[in-house]
């Protein structure tokens, strides 16, 4: 096995289980458990764990860009790619109800440890903020209502995450993500509504 294909298993495993279990109860033979490889062997990629958690954040910012440019070549229309992200809670569902979301439960484990890296763990909602925003205003939303209205879908997912993973309510959440879907069709509509009125003046 290459050095660069163990390091990559090395942060898929830590990936998983700081999901699964927390950052902060997670330690070097977890992990090094997890790959099925030495103590000795494992400090030759990462000396800390704080190496490895700046490695995790980097692989979920980058895991989500790649499925955000999934939605970009299946989504035709900005509002169907919009509704990817809706979707989220429906694929992942059984997982979030499990383990809760797994970015919003990483960002607030850090803020709990007032861990340095919390900013960086920021970057992965960040990355969400701006490809929404990004799909409003390719709908023909300006600038600030784009941002606004990305900023309150995000605020919908994580309270919906939040409360399937506290309650383990799939029909509460399936409500919940229809609404949204609504929502979504709603804020669109004027937008369109004026496209229509200024293609017919």
């Amino acid at each position: 096995m290459s050095r660069n294909t163990t390091r990559q298993e090395i942060v898929a495993a830590a990936d998983d289980l700081f999901y699964r279990h927390g950052f902060d109860h997670t330690s070097f033979a977890h992990i090094a458990d997890a790959v099925g490889i030495s103590r000795g062997n494992f400090y030759h990629h990462f000396k800390t764990k704080d190496e490895i958690l700046d490695a995790v954040i980097e692989k979920r910012v980058t895991d989500r860009v790649a499925m955000m440019e999934r939605w970009e070549i299946a989504g035709a229309t900005p509002e169907k790619r919009i509704l990817s992200f809706v979707y989220i809670l429906t694929v992942n569902g059984d997982k979030i109800m499990q383990y809760g979301c797994p970015v919003g439960t990483l960002t607030s484990e850090l803020a709990k440890l007032n861990h340095a890296a919390r900013g960086e763990a920021n970057r992965v909602f960040g990355v969400f903020r701006s490809w929404l925003a990004r799909q409003f205003a390719a709908a023909g939303c300006e600038e600030t209502q784009a941002d606004q209205l990305a900023m309150h879908l995000l605020m919908r997912s994580q309270g919906i995450a939040t409360l399937l993973n506290a309650l383990h309510d799939t029909q509460f959440a399936a409500r919940e993500i229809e609404l949204m879907r609504e929502w979504v069709g709603a804020a669109l509509a004027p937008i369109g509504d004026s496209a229509r009125s200024a293609k017919t003046a």
